[in-house]
């Protein structure tokens, strides 16, 4: 398994703040998920690497019947928690690799949120294209630091830690604004040949955060996780630090998703 991959078994550390730390996706996101893919409740859908359940709650709430597929005991424990009052939902601790679909299985969506880049390449889209009917649709978005005109100057002086303890990836600074980022998913949908691209939908939101709300967030990190306990101490001091001089202690996080929707050739 690559480095990256074994990383993904890290964010069961953080299952119990998860949830609470973590963003949530834009009431929008899920009303282009519905437009393009036309599904409606109580359709079935399947989710690969629920984590907690947030992008499950949402669609839950709207009444479709979902499986959800997650790999962390600890996770999908929680995950069972925040989806008990849903009859509708079942929850399944498993790999999406390693899952067996029942022989029956067919679902109208398969969809995945911050958690597709984590499945293996060679199995991902094969495997949610058995599930799927020719028609059926796939959907994919990750929650992203976003850098726009104006970003919060606090991010110039929290890389420059970054990169004095070894830890900054060597990219040019600042990054590319969302704009100018390029789709992530949609030429490896392509190049599956199982899918074709249907449509993709980029939102940008910005999120204020106290210290501690901020250190949080970067717990539920895999790179923060797996860091270096001494050197996780010392970044967090730094953003204590920056924050304190702020006569209200907060920065503003911007975040974006690239929604990509493919439908199953």
């Amino acid at each position: 398994m690559s480095a990256d991959r074994r990383l993904r078994v890290t964010f069961d550390s953080a299952a119990p703040i998860y949830q609470r730390a973590r963003p949530d996706y834009p009431a929008e996101l899920y009303s282009d998920l519905l437009a393009i893919t036309g599904v409606r409740p109580p359709g079935r859908l399947l989710e690969v690497g629920c984590g907690p359940g947030k992008a499950t709650l949402p669609l839950a709430r709207m009444g479709f019947h979902i499986t959800a597929i997650e790999l962390g005991d600890a996770l999908a424990a929680e995950a069972r928690r925040n989806l008990a009052e849903f009859p509708g939902v079942s929850l399944i601790t498993s790999s999406f690799e390693e899952w067996a679909p029942p022989a029956d299985a067919s679902f109208a969506l398969v969809y995945a949120a911050t958690a597709w880049k984590w499945v293996d390449a060679e199995v991902k889209y094969a495997k949610a294209a058995a599930v799927l009917p020719p028609g059926g649709h796939l959907a994919v978005w990750n929650a992203d630091h976003a850098f726009p005109v104006g970003f919060d100057p606090f991010f110039t002086e929290i890389q420059k830690v970054y990169d004095a303890m070894g830890e900054g990836d060597g990219s040019a600074w600042p990054p590319a604004r969302p704009e100018d980022r390029p789709e992530p998913t949609a030429a490896e949908f392509e190049s599956s040949g199982l899918f074709d691209v249907v449509g993709t939908r980029r939102h940008v939101w910005a999120l204020s955060y106290t210290a501690e709300e901020y250190i949080a967030l970067l717990d539920t990190f895999s790179g923060h996780i797996a860091m270096e306990p001494a050197k996780r101490e010392h970044l967090y001091g730094q953003v204590r630090r920056l924050l304190a001089s702020r006569e209200d202690g907060r920065l503003t996080r911007h975040w974006w998703a690239v929604l990509t929707l493919g439908r199953r050739r």
